[in-house]
């Protein structure tokens, strides 16, 4: 995967890394047809049909076995009851460690 993903929107992974001739297409996958529904998918305005063609990439992907994923990396962040102050980030596997609100009331 790339170091510079999109949160939200498929775009990115898409045309970096399974359009054919991408320079981060490693693995070489080339399929017209796919290339075809990623174009359609990032004009598409309609959310619900837009998911619909992202599925629909993706399921191809999948059955092709194209950069499989092989885990899913998982983060979490643990703090005890006594820590107040503590804002933990709700979009991202980190936690932004701002720690100038962090109190102990112990």
């Amino acid at each position: 995967m790339s170091a510079k993903t999109g949160v939200d929107d498929p775009d990115q992974q898409f045309y970096e890394n399974y359009v054919c001739g991408s320079d981060r297409n490693y693995t070489g996958y080339c399929n017209a047809e796919i290339d075809k529904l990623i174009d359609q998918q990032s004009m598409q305005s309609d959310v619900e049909k837009r998911k619909q063609l992202v599925w629909q990439i993706e399921r191809q992907l999948a059955e092709d076995a194209v950069r499989p994923v092989i885990f899913y990396p998982r983060g979490a962040t643990c703090h005890r009851p006594e820590v107040k102050g503590l804002t933990i980030m709700v979009n991202s596997i980190y936690n932004g460690w701002r720690m100038e609100d962090v109190w102990l009331d112990k």
